[in-house]
């Protein structure tokens, strides 16, 4: 049984908790490959140990979430995050050996070693808060480094689980967990970490980083955005109407990557619609179903029945995907909907929907997408649905987006070997396998001279044989 929230008293104070663990890292800035691993190992026992603790929180946490979602979309990839960067993490450390410029004649061997930064900062998000707590941890222990990572205001019992268990399994100065209980994110973004990573809206995202800007710190923002799909007229509709809509439908649509908005080729928007209308009553009887998630809160859930109402008041028109009522206060459940001829401005399709209402876009030329999707920011996700080759490549190299999936929706994430990360109002920098330990590394460069330095050869007084040697560098 979950005990109650330590007192903010009790808990370790932000400052002091950087400091220590920073002393810690300077008295041991180079953890060898045993050390990390061991760390490693620890993670993935934590989640192993506490699975149904954690599945019981996050579902306290949402209201209810089924404890399938967490298991498929947290704790999986968590624990198989961690078992690939134990595979990989002796060829990560390993210092990259580079071949020496004309300007050292041969005479030195230059080297580049991957160092731990010392202290991470992480901010999660509610949405997936192992995941997003436990994937980004996975990287930064795998460099060397220490970790501080501050909760959201939404996932209370999470954290409570957290700040109770975790120190079983690793020191303070290694890892400590922050609740949210009113200013904490504010004090913590303010903090001269080493480094600083956050997920979650773009507004709170620009006030992270202008608070970081003070310390020079660096940052790695997640930020998500409206990730477009595209089906074209040569992909199999059902198909991609399957695929769309279960990615969509998992938790509840509050997902960054999720599909945000869908563009059809005018002549199949009727064909999609009926395709939607077959694939979501497959996957949930109604909205009471035990595997369909609720809205995190009541504030979320609010905002999502405003847009409707506001999106039918002047238009558009709402497609249920279920049988039953569009939503249920109680459980703060909103059935899947399709949503056509929304207005251009507004609110859902304006800002990030974040929940199960999809949008669908009819275009009749590819041009036409491409043009509308590079009117607005940059997409976290781009997913594009085709067999032909020649369009695959048109919307992947004249949309820029964070990442992309072809011919499915998400999966691009749950790919260890692959960056993860936005571009401009989507976030910048990556993390997940190598790029994430590179991401929470210093790459040091380190030259080394030989006992005859080349600078001798071309220190003044100045004469013909410097002349010489300056003209053959420049060549």
């Amino acid at each position: 049984m979950l005990q109650p929230l330590p007192k903010p008293a009790e808990m370790p104070a932000l400052a002091e908790c950087l400091e220590r663990q920073r002393t810690a890292w300077l008295a041991d800035p180079m953890p060898t490959l045993a050390e990390r691993r061991d760390r490693l190992a620890r993670l993935a026992r934590f989640v192993q140990e506490n699975r149904d603790a954690i599945c019981e929180a996050i579902s306290a946490d949402y209201g209810y979430r089924s404890r399938h979602e967490t298991v498929l979309a947290e704790i999986v990839p968590v624990v198989d995050g961690i078992r690939h960067a134990q595979r990989h993490l002796r060829r990560w450390m390993r210092p990259q050996r580079r071949p020496v410029d004309r300007m050292t004649f041969g005479l030195a061997g230059n080297r580049v070693i991957p160092q731990p930064v010392g202290v991470v900062g992480v901010i999660v998000p509610w949405n997936f808060p192992l995941n997003l707590s436990f994937v980004p941890l996975t990287a930064i222990l795998a460099a060397g480094n220490r970790a501080m990572v501050k909760m959201s205001e939404n996932s209370r019992h999470l954290a409570r689980l957290l700040i109770e268990r975790i120190p079983h399994y690793f020191p303070g100065d290694v890892l400590q967990f922050f609740d949210e209980t009113g200013g904490v994110g504010i004090e913590f973004s303010k903090l001269p970490f080493d480094h600083l990573l956050f997920t979650g809206s773009g507004t709170t995202g620009r006030a992270v980083m202008a608070a970081a800007a003070s310390n020079l710190c660096p940052v790695t923002l997640e930020l998500g955005g409206k990730a477009p799909a595209v089906v074209c007229d040569d992909f199999p509709l059902a198909t991609a109407a399957e695929r769309i809509l279960q990615v969509k439908c998992l938790n509840a649509g509050q997902i960054c990557t999720t599909v945000d908005h869908v563009f059809v080729p005018s002549a199949q928007v009727d064909a999609f619609v009926s395709a939607a209308a077959a694939v979501v009553p497959k996957l949930y009887a109604s909205i009471a179903s035990p595997d369909f998630t609720s809205i995190i809160d009541q504030r979320s859930f609010e905002r999502l029945r405003a847009a409707m109402d506001d999106a039918a008041r002047r238009g558009a028109r709402l497609v249920p995907l279920i049988p039953g009522p569009a939503y249920d206060a109680a459980t703060r459940k909103i059935a899947p909907h399709l949503v056509l001829d929304a207005p251009a401005d507004c609110e859902l399709m304006q800002r990030e929907i974040f929940g199960p209402l999809l949008p669908v876009l009819p275009y009749d030329t590819l041009d036409e997408v491409i043009a509308r999707i590079n009117a607005g920011p940059r997409p976290l996700a781009l997913y594009p649905f085709s067999h032909d080759r020649q369009r695959q490549e048109q919307l992947v190299t004249r949309v820029m987006s964070g990442g992309v999936s072809i011919n499915d929706a998400l999966f691009h994430v749950a790919q260890h070997d692959l960056p993860f990360g936005g571009i401009g109002e989507s976030g910048m920098g990556h993390y997940h396998g190598r790029e994430g330990f590179e991401t929470f590394s210093k790459l040091r460069p380190v030259f080394h001279q030989s006992r005859w330095p080349t600078t001798k050869l071309l220190a003044p007084p100045y004469g013909k044989f410097a002349e010489r040697m300056l003209a053959f560098l420049s060549r």
